[in-house]
C-alpha cells in the first residue's frame, strides 16, 4: 500500500519504519532536516511538502504537535494547497496527534466534506512503543473507516480499540493520561514517602509491583532508578514521554473537564503539578522525573 506519512519525529519516525518492514511504500514529509535524514535511512521516501507526499496515496498518516497544526494542514495556510485538496478522492486520512475532541471532530469533517474517510487514532506506549511496534491505538470513527485501517495499525500497535465516533478517541486519551498521570504521582510520593520511612526502594518495588498497588508507573516506568532497568529513571529521564507532552495532554484533560464540568480534584492537581514543572524548566525529561519536584518539597 502506498502510505503518505506527516511527521517524521519521535513517534511518527519508528512508526515508519515499521511500515516499511511490513513491505508499505512510505512516502514521508517533516519540517525538520535530522527527522527526514533519519526516516530516509529507514527506508522511508522523502517528498518536499506535506501536499507532494499525499498525491497519489491510498492512506495519509498525520503526527502532529497540535489540534492547530493538523487544521491548517488539512485546510492548507500560507499559500499551501492543503493536504484535502492534494489528495485523491476518498484517501483514508489518520489522525494519530493528540488533539482536543472537538478539533479531532472539525478535522474529520473537514475530510469527508472534501470526499475523503477519516479517522482520530491517539496512541499510548511513548517512543519505546512506537519502536517495537507496541502501541495501543484508540480510534474514533465510522466502523468501516476502522476496519479499513485496522491492518495498518497492527503492524504498529499491539493493542488497537475502536473507541466510537469521530473524536472517541481522543476522549479515550483524555481518559488515559489523566489517570497516568494521576497513578505517576502517587507512585512517586509512595516512593518518597518509603525513603523517609527508612525503605529501600528495591523493597518497596518488590511489594507494590507484585500486590495490590501494583500499576505501570511502578512495574515499567518505574520513576526510581534500580528496581526496573528499562525505565527512564535509570537513564538519567531521558524522555519514554515527556513532561512537556504530558503536560500538554492534561491540558487538553483539563479543557474536557471543564467543558463537561466533571469534578476531578485529582486530575486538576496533576495538571496544576505537571505544568509547573513544565514551567520550571524540566519540560524535556521524562514525566516520571516528577518525584524529583516531589522530594524538592520534602526536603
Amino acid at each position: 500500500m502506498r502510505i503518505a506519512f506527516l511527521g517524521l519525529g519521535n513517534m511518527g519516525g519508528p512508526m515508519t519504519r515499521n511500515l516499511v518492514a511490513a513491505g508499505h511504500e512510505v512516502v514521508g514529509y517533516d519540517p525538520v532536516e535530522a527527522a527526514r535524514r533519519t526516516a530516509e535511512a529507514a527506508g522511508v521516501s522523502i517528498s518536499g511538502s506535506g501536499e507532494e507526499a499525499v498525491r497519489g496515496a491510498e492512506v495519509v498518516f498525520t503526527m502532529f504537535p497540535s489540534g492547530a497544526h493538523v487544521l491548517a494542514a488539512y485546510r492548507g495556510e500560507g499559500g499551501a494547497e492543503g493536504l484535502l485538496a492534494a489528495a485523491a478522492p476518498g484517501t483514508l486520512f489518520i489522525d494519530s496527534s493528540t488533539i482536543s475532541v472537538d478539533e479531532a471532530r472539525e478535522a474529520a469533517g473537514l475530510a469527508r466534506d472534501a470526499g475523503h474517510r477519516a479517522l482520530d487514532t491517539p496512541v499510548s506506549g511513548g517512543v519505546a512503543g512506537a519502536a517495537a511496534g507496541t502501541l495501543t491505538f484508540m480510534v474514533g470513527g465510522p466502523a468501516e473507516e476502522y476496519e479499513a485501517a485496522l491492518p495498518l495499525l497492527e503492524v504498529m500497535g499491539r493493542k488497537i480499540v475502536h473507541c466510537g465516533e469521530s473524536g472517541a478517541g481522543q476522549a479515550t486519551k483524555a481518559c488515559n493520561n489523566m489517570l497516568l498521570a494521576v497513578t505517576m504521582i502517587g507512585a512517586s510520593e509512595a516512593f518518597v514517602l518509603g525513603e523517609k520511612l527508612g525503605l529501600s526502594d528495591e523493597v518497596l518495588y518488590e511489594v507494590m509491583s507484585s500486590s495490590a498497588a501494583q500499576c505501570w508507573a511502578v512495574t515499567t516506568n518505574c520513576p526510581v532508578p534500580g528496581p526496573v532497568g528499562t525505565s527512564p529513571a535509570n537513564h538519567d529521564y531521558a524522555p519514554g514521554f515527556a513532561t512537556a507532552l504530558m503536560a500538554k495532554d492534561l491540558g487538553l484533560a483539563l479543557a474536557a473537564l471543564e467543558a463537561t464540568g466533571t469534578r476531578a480534584e485529582f486530575g486538576r492537581a496533576a495538571q496544576r503539578l505537571y505544568e509547573e514543572f513544565k514551567e520550571s524548566g524540566h519540560g524535556g525529561l521524562d514525566f516520571s522525573a516528577i518525584i524529583q519536584r516531589i522530594r524538592e518539597e520534602n526536603a
